[in-house]
C-alpha cells in the first residue's frame, strides 16, 4: 500500500480473546435490547453488537435478525424474547453459543462451519446444532414446537430424546410433562416468507467471499464494490457516496459493560468496515475501506489520518447512555423515493433494489435517481420491493443481482 505521511490511528482490540461479539443484522419495527447497563431495555437498532448476557425483545410489530461470525443467522418474530447466555470459545477454539428462547418464535439457519456449536433452549427442551440445519422454534407457556426445514435435529426433552427429521415437526405439550409428538409435515407460518427471503439474500450476496468471517459479507457485496486501486491494493467503497461523504459523520456510541463505548454505524453495510480493516481517504475516490485486520475486532473504526481531512471520532465520557451522532441510532428501513449522493445506502432496505451499480452510476452522473413502488412483493414480508428509474429513463427491477464497477466518489472506477 502507498506509504502516507500520516499515522494509522490504532484502537485497542478486545482484551479477552475468549469474548465473542455478534451483530443485529436486520431490525424492523419495535425491537428492544438490554445490555446489562442498568438502564433496562432500550431501543435496538441495526449493527448493534450483541455480547454475552444481552437480552432481546420484540414487540407486536417487531422482528430482528442476529448474524453470527460464520454467517449463520437467527431471526425473531414479534412478541419474542431471547437471552444470549453464552457467546464464548471452547478449549478447542470452537465457537459456542447458548441462546434461551424465553417466548415467541425463532428461526435458526445454522451453517455448521468449522465445528462451531449452537445450543437453543426453549420451554424445557434443548437442541444442539453442530451441523447445517434450518429450523423454526415456537415457545409459549402452553406448548412448544420445532420444525426442521433442513437437516436432522435432536431434541432433549423431559420425556426423553427425540430426532426431528427434515420436513417434520415435533410438538411438546407443556401441560403434560412436555410429552412429544412428531408430525410428518410443517404447517406454514406467516413469517416463513421473510425467513426464506433473508436466507436467499445472504446466500446470493455472500458467495465467493475471501473474508475469514461471514457476518456482514452479503451487505458489502450488495451495497458497494471491491476494486483494485493503484498504490493501495484491494479496497471497498459503498455506493452513493461522493467526495464529500464521511463514514464517521453518522452513527451512535453504545456502552457495554466490560467493553465501554462501541461505535455503531447506521449504514446497512456498516459492520465489518467499522470493526475490522482500515479506512483511507484516497485522492480522486474519497473514503474507502481497506479489508484486513481480521485477527482483531475493534470497538471503533480504524482510519489513516491525514492533515487535509478532519475526523471527529471521540467516544463519550461520563455516561452509559447511547449517544447519537448525526443520523445514527434507529434509522427507518423504508425505501426513500430519491437516491442521492452522500446517502451511502441509507434508505435502501437490503435486497429491495436490483443493480445498485447502475443506480450508483446514475446518481454520480445526475446527482440523484428516482425510485418508485412496485406491486411485485409476495405476502408475508414487512417490506415492499421497488422499481427504480434514473433521470435517463433506465429501470431497475426488484430482487436481482447487482454487480460491476463503482461510480461513486471521483467517477467510474473499475
Amino acid at each position: 500500500m502507498l506509504a502516507m505521511a500520516c499515522a494509522l490511528v490504532a484502537l485497542p482490540a478486545l482484551a479477552d480473546s475468549q469474548a465473542r461479539i455478534v451483530r443485529l443484522s436486520d431490525v424492523q419495527g419495535n425491537v428492544q435490547i438490554d445490555k446489562n447497563t442498568g438502564l433496562g431495555f432500550e431501543n435496538a437498532f441495526l449493527n448493534l453488537p450483541v455480547t454475552q448476557g444481552v437480552e432481546l425483545k420484540t414487540l407486536a410489530n417487531g422482528r430482528v435478525e442476529i448474524e453470527f461470525e460464520d454467517g449463520s443467522t437467527m431471526r425473531l418474530g414479534p412478541n419474542s424474547v431471547v437471552l444470549f447466555s453464552t457467546l464464548g470459545v471452547n478449549d478447542a477454539g470452537k465457537h459456542t453459543s447458548v441462546v434461551n428462547l424465553v417466548e415467541g418464535m425463532a428461526y435458526v439457519n445454522w451453517l455448521g462451519k468449522s465445528g462451531d456449536e449452537f445450543t437453543l433452549n426453549f420451554s424445557r427442551e434443548t437442541t444442539v446444532l453442530d451441523h447445517y440445519a434450518h429450523i423454526r422454534v415456537d415457545a409459549s407457556s402452553e406448548a412448544a414446537s420445532l420444525a426442521a426445514f433442513k437437516g436432522s435435529v435432536s431434541v432433549n426433552a423431559p420425556s426423553g430424546r427425540i430426532t426431528v427429521e427434515r420436513n417434520k415437526t415435533a410438538k411438546f405439550d407443556v401441560a403434560n410433562d412436555d410429552k412429544s409428538t412428531i408430525a410428518d409435515n410443517i404447517v406454514p407460518a406467516p413469517l416463513d416468507k421473510w425467513d426464506a427471503e433473508s436466507i436467499a439474500y445472504h446466500d446470493q450476496y455472500a458467495r465467493n467471499s475471501s473474508s475469514p468471517y461471514g457476518y456482514g459479507t452479503s451487505d458489502l457485496n450488495y451495497y458497494g464494490n471491491f476494486m483494485n486501486v493503484p498504490g493501495y491494493g484491494m479496497m471497498w467503497q459503498p455506493y452513493f457516496t461522493g467526495m464529500g461523504w464521511d463514514p464517521f459523520m453518522d452513527g451512535a456510541w453504545s456502552w457495554y459493560p466490560g467493553y465501554g463505548y462501541m461505535f455503531t454505524s447506521p449504514y446497512p453495510w456498516g459492520w465489518m468496515p467499522y470493526h475490522y480493516g482500515n479506512w483511507v481517504f484516497v485522492p480522486g475516490f474519497g473514503w474507502m475501506w481497506e479489508p484486513g485486520g481480521y485477527s482483531n475486532w475493534v470497538p471503533m473504526p480504524r482510519y489513516t489520518a491525514i492533515s487535509t481531512v478532519h475526523v471527529n471520532l471521540v467516544a463519550p465520557a461520563g455516561t452509559v447512555k447511547t449517544v447519537v451522532v448525526g443520523k445514527g441510532g434507529p434509522v427507518s428501513s423504508s425505501l426513500s423515493s430519491r437516491l442521492v449522493a452522500g446517502s451511502a445506502g441509507l434508505g435502501i432496505p437490503r435486497g429491495s433494489l436490483d443493480n445498485l451499480h447502475h443506480l450508483n452510476a446514475e446518481v454520480a452522473k445526475h446527482g440523484f435517481a428516482e425510485v418508485h413502488p412496485s406491486g411485485q412483493f409476495a405476502s408475508g414480508s414487512a417490506r415492499t420491493p421497488f422499481s427504480a428509474s434514473s433521470p435517463s429513463g433506465g429501470v431497475s427491477a426488484a430482487h436481482g443481482s447487482s454487480g460491476g464497477g463503482h461510480a461513486s466518489g471521483g467517477g467510474s472506477h473499475h
